[in-house]
């Protein structure tokens, strides 16, 4: 038995050559990996445990074809590729749920379905990456900069709420925390 995949989350690599030598280790250990997140995904988007395990069923099914088959490229990390493979494979679904239902919600204006791998996971970088720098940023500004992009409280919310003598002190104090967090942000 291969050591390396002693851990509970095999690497891409070891996914790859595990599925092309029939290792049931590493199917386990795949199955295991990334589930959570999954599970995750279609308990939030009108799904449940059953949905989950269904969809994730088939994304392994699909990868383990395409590896099989020797032309499976990954130009994004295999989590990143599952989690794509099950939000289409879940969004065909709840289409095909609403026609039948007669739901008018039309989930794939919610979801662009054929978004870019690479661009999915780009955005998840920027996302920590801005979290960091925020977290970098401290107070006042933190909560000056959350309050108004992710609570949209209004420049006299903010102003009451930290004391400013008007509303045109706290866009100030707000401009010269945004041009901090820019600099923390995008320092090599």
């Amino acid at each position: 038995m291969n050591n390396s995949l002693k851990g509970s989350v095999p690497t891409d690599r070891e996914v790859i050559l595990g599925i092309l030598n029939n290792s049931a280790d590493t199917l386990n250990k795949l199955y295991k990996a990334y589930f959570a997140m999954v599970l995750q995904f279609i308990l939030n988007n009108n799904g449940d445990e059953d949905d989950a395990k269904d969809v994730y069923q088939e994304a392994i099914i699909i990868l383990y074809n395409k590896i099989k088959e020797g032309n499976f490229e990954l130009s994004s990390k295999l989590k990143t590729y599952i989690y794509s493979v099950c939000r289409r494979i879940w969004l065909k679904k709840l289409s095909q749920r609403s026609k039948k239902t007669g739901n008018i919600t039309d989930y794939e204006d919610v979801f662009a379905v054929e978004e870019d791998v690479e661009q999915h996971e780009e955005k998840d970088l920027q996302f920590v990456k801005m979290q960091s720098a925020l977290d970098h940023l401290g107070e006042p500004c933190k909560t000056i900069i959350q309050d108004f992009y992710i609570h949209s409280l209004s420049m006299q919310d903010i102003c009451e709420k930290f004391g400013y003598t008007n509303t045109d002190n706290a866009k100030t104090q707000k401009y010269k925390c945004l041009q901090r967090l820019k600099k923390i942000f995008f320092q090599p």
